[in-house]
């Protein structure tokens, strides 16, 4: 039996257990809703858990069968953007104040995280679109 049809069959059970779930929950009233939302999150846990085993198991699968100067250079191009987008955030960029008075637990350094992920995502959104916008150009200017 193929991987493909394994993961099929998978997405396939975990698809009927969601449907059950949401059955129970608009069959349900609201404290039933409550309840069930939980075990909703586990399955999603799972399902995330899942994913990410074969997103890893592929790429190293992919890292045998390929070219792997190639994949570490774009590991490394990764690795420099997410580098560089940590140096720039500062994470003194909002008052912090209104959050600690709430009681929610930010500090600086969360911040700062928060603005390397967000910078990371400008570039990377940046050079995606730019890698389309290139491409198709290039194909237009081909014909």
């Amino acid at each position: 039996m193929g991987l493909h049809k394994i993961l099929k069959i998978v997405a396939f059970a975990l698809a009927i257990i969601g449907a059950i779930f949401a059955l129970m929950i608009m069959a349900g009233d609201e404290s039933t809703a409550n309840d069930m939302s939980g075990n909703m999150l586990y399955i999603a846990y799972v399902v995330l858990g899942i994913v990410l085993l074969l997103v890893v198991l592929f790429v190293i699968k992919g890292l045998f069968a390929g070219n792997i100067k190639k994949t570490l250079v774009t590991v490394g191009a990764f690795l420099a953007v997410v580098v560089v987008s940590y140096a720039m955030s500062s994470g003194t960029d909002l008052d912090l104040t209104p959050f600690t008075q709430k009681g929610v637990d930010i500090t600086e350094s969360t911040s700062k995280y928060v603005g390397a992920g967000l910078y990371t995502f400008y570039v990377l959104a940046f050079l995606a679109i730019a890698s389309m916008l290139y491409g198709g150009a290039k194909k237009l200017f081909n014909k």
